[in-house]
Parts: structure tokens; C-alpha cells; sequence
């Protein structure tokens, strides 16, 4: 193959790459649906049954869809993979996601809420503190914020990362294994955490109080920012004020949400007194306590390479 020809077919390659994100670029931007990705519980979960986001959006021309996943990794593997516009998880998976070139950005969190989680043993285990789950194997979805609550907890034990079989299920995985006795502990967040109090009589051995913010943050994805920026800020406004209602009544939330998520209105109680309510916007302190996780995950070899956080951060 001559060198020309070779030129030829780089130079059209680029040109082809060009195009596609030109056209890519394109049809976000003339895309007049939200797509909105949630957990079980969280604010995005609670604006879906009452229509307010949808309202809000229709006067703009814009049409809302949502899809429901099992935890934050998935979440934010959805937003890579440009089938989610919004998305809303604790603080361990945008470290995971930012360090596997996911186009996330932070645009908000909620207050500090380190009861929401917690790692968990049989009611009737000999293990009494962290520091016994040395050799033992414990469970938890790869990438969640209990993946960084574990971590902190056997640090503050004494342990390494390495003392212990770490299992990677999935909610409602780890649950059935837990359930069946196949695990020596369960790092699990609400409303899960408060299902298996409630119904299994799980024991807490650490929950985040000391170790962890473990705040709730608001997401992005980046070729949606640039495309519709307006969006944003209805979207927060919307979350603002479901969690004014929410704060109002929360067991009368309970009762009313408790079908919608699955679980008993008495679980989701618990699990909305253990949670703190409102969005701020971001700021260096929190910046640096995401900062300081992405680190440690990258001193232990969980993600592949260093991150720069406030790379990911938009700028209001």
C-alpha cells in the first residue's frame, strides 16, 4: 500500500470519527426527552409517581422517561453507555465511573447521611466486631459506596483490604446469599439495610458514623449539559422541592411510596430517618472528600489509574 493511499485512509478515518461525533452531538441535542436513571429510594424514585418533573418539563417542550437500577455502578454504566441523561448515586461509584472515561458531571449533593449503610451479620453470628471478618467472606455490589465504607472500617479495625474474601453480588444477590447463610457479612445500604433488620434480624457491626460522609450526589451526562443546559436546574429545582414535601410527612411518604419501591412502608420509614434531605450545590470541601476516595481506591488497585475529580465537577 503506497503511503499516499495510507494517507488517504487515515485522513478519512478522522474525518468519518468527526462526523460521528457531529452527528452524535446533533441528535442529542435535538432529543427532547429526559432520561432519568434511579434507585430504589432517593429523590428521583419520589418525583416519578408524583408527575412533578414531568410537568415542569412539559412546559418546555420536553417529554420524561425512567428507568430503574439496582445500584449506582449500574447506574452510572448506563450513563457511559448514553442511555441515561441523569443519574443520582452515593459517593464510591463516580469514582469508578470517572476512572473508566464515563461523561459524568457532578452538579449537586445531599447532606452527609452515614447511617444510610452499613455492613451487616446474621443475627446469631459469632462475629461481634469489625475486626473479627478477618478470613471471612463479605459481600457487596462492586463499586458502591459500601465498597469504601468497607475499606474505612477494616482500616479503623486494623485489618488490610486483603484480610478479607470480598464477595461481589448485587442487591438482591447479596440479600439471597445473606438469607441462606452463604456470607459472613453483607455491606448493603437502605432500604436494604432496613429490610433485613426488620425482617431477618440482621445485626449492624459498622454503619458510616465516624468513617464516612457518604453523601448522595446529582449527575450529568456531559454531551446532554452542553446540548440542554436549561434542563439542569429544573431538575434540581424539582428534587428541592419533592424533599420539602418529603420532610413535611415523612412515615405519610412511607405509606405512600413503600408499594412504588417494593418494600413495607415501615422499612422505608426507617430508611428515610437515617437520610438527610436537600441538594446544595458543589463545593471544594466535598470535592476533596471525593478527592481522598479515588485515591485510596487507586492505592489499593481498584481503579486502574489516578483521577483529577474536579475534572468531572460543573461549573455553575
Amino acid at each position: 500500500m503506497s503511503r499516499i493511499t495510507r494517507r488517504s485512509i487515515g485522513f478519512a478515518a478522522l474525518v468519518g470519527l468527526g462526523l460521528s461525533s457531529v452527528v452524535a452531538s446533533t441528535l442529542v441535542a435535538q432529543e427532547k426527552v429526559v432520561r432519568i436513571g434511579h434507585q430504589k429510594l432517593g429523590a428521583f424514585a419520589l418525583l416519578k409517581p408524583r408527575g412533578i418533573l414531568a410537568e415542569r418539563l412539559k412546559t418546555l417542550g420536553y417529554t420524561v422517561s425512567w428507568k430503574e437500577f439496582p445500584g449506582g455502578p449500574q447506574l452510572l454504566e448506563a450513563v457511559k453507555a448514553g442511555a441515561v441523561d441523569f443519574a443520582h448515586t452515593n459517593d464510591a461509584p463516580p469514582i469508578f465511573a470517572q476512572a473508566a472515561g464515563a461523561p459524568i458531571l457532578y452538579i449537586g449533593y445531599e447532606p452527609a447521611a452515614p447511617k444510610s449503610e452499613a455492613i451487616l451479620v446474621p443475627k446469631n453470628s459469632p462475629i461481634k466486631t469489625v475486626a473479627d471478618l478477618k478470613g471471612k467472606r463479605v459481600a457487596l455490589n462492586k463499586g458502591s459506596n459500601v465498597h469504601y465504607l468497607l475499606v474505612r472500617a477494616l482500616e479503623r479495625a486494623g485489618l488490610k483490604y486483603t484480610d478479607v474474601e470480598v464477595v461481589f453480588l448485587p442487591p438482591a444477590d447479596g440479600r439471597a446469599a445473606f438469607e441462606k447463610g452463604g456470607l459472613d457479612a453483607w455491606a448493603i445500604w437502605e432500604p436494604y439495610r432496613a429490610s433485613a433488620e426488620m425482617a431477618l434480624g440482621a445485626r449492624t457491626l459498622a454503619d458510616g458514623t465516624g468513617l464516612v460522609s457518604n453523601h448522595e450526589f446529582y449527575f450529568v451526562a456531559k454531551p446532554f449539559a452542553a446540548a440542554h443546559p436549561q434542563v439542569i436546574d429544573v431538575v434540581l429545582g424539582a428534587v428541592r422541592d419533592i424533599y420539602v414535601e418529603v420532610v413535611k410527612d415523612i412515615p405519610g411518604t412511607a405509606r405512600a411510596f413503600g408499594a412504588d419501591a417494593g418494600f413495607p412502608a415501615a422499612v422505608i420509614e426507617v430508611a428515610l430517618g437515617r437520610r438527610g434531605f436537600g441538594v446544595q450545590s458543589m463545593n471544594d470541601q466535598v470535592i476533596a472528600e471525593q478527592q481522598k476516595i479515588a485515591d485510596t481506591f487507586k492505592s489499593l488497585g481498584l481503579i486502574p489509574a489516578a483521577i483529577k475529580v474536579s475534572d468531572a465537577v460543573r461549573r455553575n
